[in-house]
């Protein structure tokens, strides 16, 4: 798919921001080859290239945390995505619902 490979053209593995459908909250950041953001189309699921493993992988495959895909869309440069999603229980593999729970120098913003 044209539209697709767009978004490999300065790497081959895509930013993929993934975001809650219903909150908007920041659920994550994972990876996407074309094999995977393909197989997200195709399945309504999410799939991510895991950059440790050099594999594939299937949000909540073994968790049963699933990210049912309600919309996609590209940055303005075409090399990050926005996945909105329906998240069944927590995003992060710690058991969090978000990954982005920890506060970092929030004494100096103050």
């Amino acid at each position: 798919m044209k539209e697709i490979e767009e978004y490999f053209t300065k790497a081959d593995l895509l930013p993929a921001i993934v975001q809650e459908a219903e909150t908007g909250e920041v659920l994550m950041l994972a990876y996407m080859n074309r094999e995977s953001f393909q197989k997200t189309l195709e399945t309504g699921y999410t799939w991510f290239y895991s950059r440790s493993r050099q594999e594939l992988w299937n949000k909540g495959a073994t968790s049963g945390h699933v990210q049912k895909v309600v919309d996609i869309k590209g940055d303005c440069d075409k090399d990050t995505v926005l996945i909105t999603v329906v998240q069944t229980g927590g995003a992060c593999h710690t058991g969090a619902h978000s990954c982005f729970f920890r506060e970092i120098g929030k004494e100096e913003m103050l």
